[in-house]
């Protein structure tokens, strides 16, 4: 069972900090235990290891597979993308569901994006793929002793092929296993589920103006109004 202080790891990229604030303050306002929290920052990252990290349509796309080696391959780790998500029920009950007896634990999802283009309108826009076990890696509950992660190193992930490692298709089938579908809820894919734990817009969150109608906006904007408090 993992230990009652939440080891989290949240991905960070400077053009979606605003998205961020608003996912920590849903976090504390949502979490019933204490959460210890990593920004997984590329250049912060890349000190550590003293090397660069690759390229990807974030800050963060590569750099959320080494937290089993930042976390020296021993105990639980949560990784969430953050930025583009916020949480709506205790994420201590997606904690408590650690498990070793597989390597990682996701959303198994499946299905076809509606969003041919995403983060429309920034700087971040881009081709939206349609790939195999897409968004499996945006939530990821990880048992770091797990033999399976030794080998994921910077060195291995600049060498290693990016859809193998997005798709998680180093590990075995038998080493991912399974959160319900309530842990990663892609609300702007028309996914509706009962008492979310966290919703995730894929495409863009509310904050940037070509999404400011989607799905949850309201809830996002008054989220943000909590972050922009200040105390009289």
């Amino acid at each position: 069972m993992a230990a009652d202080v939440i080891r989290l790891f949240v991905g960070w990229d400077e053009r979606e900090e605003v998205g961020s604030h608003v996912f920590l303050s849903s976090l504390m306002h949502t979490c019933s235990l204490p959460v210890s929290v990593t920004h997984l920052r590329k250049s912060q990252v890349a000190a550590l290891y003293g090397t660069e990290i690759r390229e990807g349509t974030n800050a963060f796309t590569w750099s959320r597979f080494l937290v089993p080696a930042m976390c020296d391959f021993t105990g639980f780790a949560l990784f969430v993308d953050g930025a583009d998500m916020m949480a709506v029920g205790d994420l201590a009950e997606l904690w408590h569901m650690a498990s070793p007896l597989t390597a990682v634990q996701v959303v198994k999802h499946n299905y076809q994006t509606r969003h041919p283009r995403k983060y429309v309108g920034t700087g971040m826009e881009s081709v939206n793929s349609h790939y195999d076990r897409k968004n499996w890696a945006s939530v990821m509950l990880m048992y770091c002793g797990h033999r399976a992660w030794r080998r994921v190193t910077p060195e291995w992930l600049e060498t290693a092929n990016p859809l193998d490692v997005l798709q998680l298709r180093f590990l075995e089938d038998r080493q991912i296993g399974d959160l319900p579908d309530n842990a990663n809820v892609l609300i702007d894919e028309g996914q509706e589920v009962e008492q979310p734990i966290l919703v995730h817009w894929t495409a863009g969150v509310p904050g940037f103006p070509m999404y400011a109608d989607a799905p949850m906006a309201q809830e996002w904007r008054d989220q943000l109004k909590r972050v922009n408090h200040a105390i009289d």
